[in-house]
């Protein structure tokens, strides 16, 4: 055997050095294949006093006149037909002068920079030229932002934040922006949860109060197949619910959405003593109910006005006596008016959407005849049983509260809001230079 079958780990070893050599060879080649930028080489050959021959041949090409394009295309041209070696000199100046072309002292700047700033000058002209053709043949081409990174930094910079330093004006921008977004929210949130409080004000369903009379016939409002609550004065025509037998307040609560409601313990018209009927003067817009605001101008009411009331075929006319404000728990309204044998007591919630106050209207009967009225025997359910007036339907918020997710979530608001509070409070004051 010779010596290479007899070591063939160093036959691999030269293999692969010869390899490694090749692969280098081709990048160098790779490396060389492509010329340096020709507007660079143009700024070093404008740049050096003493050229050599690759930059003196660039020096009078970038100063003969043409364009860009025929000076890229001739030193591209000029490039490839050179040796390995002068290649490799190409690339050399190339990088020895690269650091002086980026940032040249104003003392070492060259005097004759005519032809560079004439290549210059020619390409913004032919960008410019092309920009006008285009928009002349009917495109619309979009402008050129010509400003380096350096510049759209400042000018980004300069808006956000006043370049850096904030002024008064930029506080002020600042807070009235948090402010209005702040009162957007709040105005949202107590429309949302109270609206009841917001909307009273503009229902208005009679804008003209004009008066009735005092003295009137039955027979000039005829009854209905279903009993209602009839106020001229007001503009109200609303049905009443008489079956209700329940005084829980949940109870007329879920009445009141299909009407005005008579409470169960006091006696109904046609019968001697003082009948009562609750309506909302304002409730929540995303509750339940058609009549939400069935009462809600009762306080225009004063004495001497009428209402009806029509109940069995038949129609009672009541002229109003009193108009008072009683708290929740002023029960007696709705016991018999002292010195009248029959009475009807229109009750609802004052100020309009809140169940702060009630509203109580007295009407005395005045036809028919109240001494043609049914006695009645004493209520089944005590008066002094019923704890408070019934008040206005749940606020929006109140229902959220009243559910578990309800109670969860502002638990959950409440604990963070804690944390973050003592967080902040905690926290270290930033020191300042």
């Amino acid at each position: 055997m010779d010596a290479d079958s007899k070591n063939p780990q160093s036959n691999d070893q030269a293999s692969s050095g010869s390899d490694a050599a090749n692969l280098i060879r081709q990048k160098v080649a790779q490396i060389y294949a492509a010329e340096p930028n020709a507007s660079t080489e143009a700024a070093e050959a404008q740049q050096t006093t003493t050229r050599s021959k690759h930059q003196q041949f660039m020096y009078d090409l970038s100063t003969s006149g043409k364009d860009l394009a025929a000076i890229q295309t001739e030193w591209h041209n000029y490039y490839i037909d050179l040796p390995s070696a002068e290649k490799h000199q190409v690339w050399r100046e190339f990088y020895e002068s690269s650091t002086t072309i980026a940032a040249p002292a104003p003392a070492q700047q060259p005097e004759d920079t005519s032809a560079a700033l004439a290549m210059a000058e020619h390409k913004n002209r032919v960008i410019s030229l092309g920009r006008k053709k285009a928009t002349s043949r009917g495109r619309k081409q979009p402008r050129r932002d010509l400003r380096n990174p350096a510049e759209v930094r400042s000018a980004i910079r300069d808006t956000v934040s006043g370049g850096g330093k904030l002024t008064a004006k930029h506080h002020l921008q600042s807070l009235f922006f948090g402010l209005g977004i702040g009162s957007l929210v709040l105005v949202v949130f107590l429309f949302g949860f109270f609206n009841e409080v917001i909307i009273a004000p503009f229902i208005q369903p009679s804008r003209i109060a004009a008066a009735t009379p005092i003295i009137v016939d039955a027979n000039t409002v005829a009854p209905t197949a279903t009993p209602e609550v009839i106020i001229p004065k007001i503009n109200v025509e609303i049905p009443v619910i008489y079956d209700q037998t329940s005084i829980s307040e949940a109870s007329i609560q879920t009445a009141l959405e299909d009407g005005v409601v008579h409470y169960p313990t006091t006696v109904k018209p046609g019968e001697q003593g003082n009948a009562a009927f609750f309506g909302h003067s304002s409730n929540n817009i995303f509750n339940k109910g058609k009549y939400k605001f069935a009462f809600v101008l009762l306080h225009s009411l004063v004495p001497g006005d009428t209402f009806y009331l029509t109940s069995n075929s038949k129609v009672y006319v009541y002229k109003v006596i009193s108009k008072t404000i009683v708290p929740p728990t002023e029960v007696g309204v709705l016991g018999p008016v002292p010195g009248q044998t029959a009475t009807a007591t229109l009750i609802t919630c004052d100020p309009p959407g809140t169940s702060a106050n009630r509203l109580i209207v007295v009407g005395q009967q005045i036809s028919p005849d109240p001494a043609g009225n049914a006695a009645v025997a004493t209520a089944s359910t005590p008066i002094t049983t019923t704890a408070a007036l019934p008040g206005n339907g749940p606020t929006l918020f109140g229902r959220f509260l009243s559910t578990a997710a309800g109670k969860a979530i502002s638990v959950a608001i409440i604990i963070v809001s804690f944390i973050l509070t003592v967080r902040w409070v905690t926290k270290p004051k930033r020191q300042h230079r």
